[in-house]
């Protein structure tokens, strides 16, 4: 009996109707939505014979038990790895990381599946499963070949980061803490021709992490929309990592989606200088950790790990996140917002949303600002599959040649 029926029958009958739970409205749409993340990197994790996927984690933000209690149907694992020395090496070690998302799915095929398309997620999603997609974090992986580019297309990657937070020899960084020195006014020619085969490829071009330039620059040469897989807005935190108004209508435009990160230290403008000291005075620990796990990225996720255990590292609330969330829908328009949240990959998330078990509070927040949910829906997961099935049709039309 739906909620319409049944009121119209105690009305009828003379009857006070119960007040409606707005969390209980909430549940039950993040639940049928289609809730999709822009980026994660507990990807390294995969790596670790000692840690299990299907187990819940006291650490960390995201694992399958949590996954399923907060609702989330497919996630973006980012493929990432800092500068790397030595020709192939990047190459390697992304590889490394692919196989390890592979053999993740393959050792769980009852839960998860690799989703290529937009059409792959709705079929994931519909059989039970989570869609696990792929995202390549900085254009410096491809160590400027094209055919590595192609390769890990045909592997499953469905978007790239141009930069991460350095400079590559073909695109310009925002940086993270600091904003490295322009070299290039944006993209090179070479920068200019990894958008194009993006496009040709369909694959998404991600402007997270990229320097103004770098993304104006990208708008326009690209033919088709793009994602910001994790960047908040600046004018809620100023902050380079974040998208200023004129960049969230540049994207509206483009028909593409900024995906808002869930950081505290990008999202709320009080705590961007605090945990920016906080970490500059942990620099040359990790900087240690670095040197001393140069060829084990599970040896240096653990480090990393026990580092962060005895730091207070601050959180923001969830209402603050929430600002960027109706800002960006103001700005750019519910049809150009969507999730993002960065989990391992921060020290910090928002009270509230303290792991990925914790998504239903989002919808929650988004309805409770008065956001309908159609809009929530779009923000949730449809405004990203749209651009996925873009960026696909734009690849169906390119030219062979």
């Amino acid at each position: 009996m739906t909620r319409v029926v049944a009121a119209a029958g105690l009305l009828a009958l003379g009857c006070t109707l119960p007040p409606l739970d707005p969390r209980q409205d909430a549940g039950a749409l993040h639940r049928d939505a289609i809730v999709i993340d822009g980026h994660s990197d507990t990807t390294p994790w995969f790596q670790d014979p000692a840690w299990h996927f299907d187990e819940r984690h006291e650490e960390g933000h995201q694992d399958l038990p949590r996954m399923r209690e907060g609702g989330l149907d497919a996630q973006f694992w980012s493929i990432y790895l800092g500068p790397s020395e030595g020709r192939g090496r990047a190459i390697r070690e992304a590889l490394e990381r692919i196989d390890a998302v592979h053999e993740l799915a393959r050792r769980h095929p009852t839960e998860l599946e690799i989703a290529r398309t937009a059409a792959d997620v709705r079929r994931i999603v519909a059989a039970g499963k989570v869609a696990c997609l792929m995202g390549v974090e900085g254009g410096h992986i491809i160590e400027g070949s094209l055919a590595a580019l192609r390769t890990f297309y045909r592997l499953g990657v469905r978007y790239m980061t141009l930069t991460h937070s350095f400079n590559t020899t073909w695109a310009d960084s925002s940086g993270t803490n600091e904003s490295p020195p322009p070299e290039h006014a944006g993209l090179t020619g070479f920068g200019e021709s990894v958008v194009v085969e993006m496009n040709r490829l369909g694959m998404m071009v991600d402007v997270s992490h990229v320097s103004d330039d770098t993304f104006f620059h990208a708008l326009r040469v690209t033919r088709a929309p793009v994602i910001a897989s994790h960047s908040s807005v600046r004018a809620v935190a100023e902050h380079p990592r974040n998208l200023s108004d004129e960049m969230l209508r540049a994207l509206a435009e483009n028909g593409g989606v900024a995906m808002i990160n869930f950081y505290s230290g990008y999202v709320d403008a009080a705590l961007v200088e605090p945990i920016r000291a906080l970490f500059g005075g942990l620099a040359p620990e990790i900087a240690a950790l670095r040197e001393r796990h140069p060829d084990d990225p599970v040896a240096l996720r653990r480090g990393y790990r026990s580092l962060l255990r005895g730091v207070e590292v601050p959180r923001t609330d969830l209402s603050v996140l929430l600002d960027h969330f109706d800002h960006a829908i103001r700005v750019a328009g519910a049809d150009h917002v969507g999730v993002g949240a960065d989990w391992d990959g921060v020290a910090s998330m928002p009270r509230g949303l303290e792991d990925v078990s914790r998504l239903p509070a989002l919808t929650e927040g988004l309805l409770a600002r008065g956001h309908g949910p159609v809009v929530v829906r779009k923000v949730l997961g449809e405004n990203v599959l749209r651009v996925m099935a873009e960026v696909e049709a734009v690849a169906a039309t390119a030219p062979k040649e």
